[in-house]
């Protein structure tokens, strides 16, 4: 399981899962600080070197300037992430933090109906009826 990422790693993150190309220091300094009068490249190049070694991001040194890419998904860490909180909380269960985002319309119709498809596709959604009982109907007539 990954570790969590500080807030401002997590922007670098955002900016590289964002881009569709890798980005340099200095686009990544741009991105992160537009309005900074103070250059904020020691920063970032920390932030990098953190991200580097937790293995988040690649650093292409081909070129004498280094391109960063991110090393995983955004859905990856979210993922790890989610379990990690479940773990936490719930004694490894998913199942309280998707009745809560449910039952507080936290998803949508189109995302439930793309959970739907994803149980459908892994053979889940009929076991998990067939042992428990019938889904219950959400405030908004929705089935989970």
């Amino acid at each position: 399981m990954r570790q969590p990422l500080a807030n401002a790693e997590l922007a670098v993150m955002n900016l590289l899962w964002q881009s569709d190309e890798p980005l340099t220091a200095r686009e990544i300094r741009e991105q992160l600080y537009p309005s900074d009068k103070k250059a904020q490249h020691g920063t970032v190049q920390r932030l990098l070197q953190r991200l580097e070694e937790k293995s988040f991001i690649h650093r292409d040194k081909k070129l004498s300037v280094h391109f960063f890419a991110a090393a995983i998904s955004r859905e990856s860490y979210a993922g790890s992430q989610l379990e990690s909180l479940a773990d936490r909380l719930t004694s490894g269960s998913i199942a309280p933090l998707i009745t809560h985002l449910v039952e507080h319309k936290k998803i949508s119709k189109k995302e439930l109906n793309e959970i739907r498809a994803i149980l459908d596709s892994h053979g889940n959604s009929n076991a998990v009826r067939k042992k428990g009982p019938a889904p219950k109907p959400t405030e908004n007539g929705d089935q989970l």
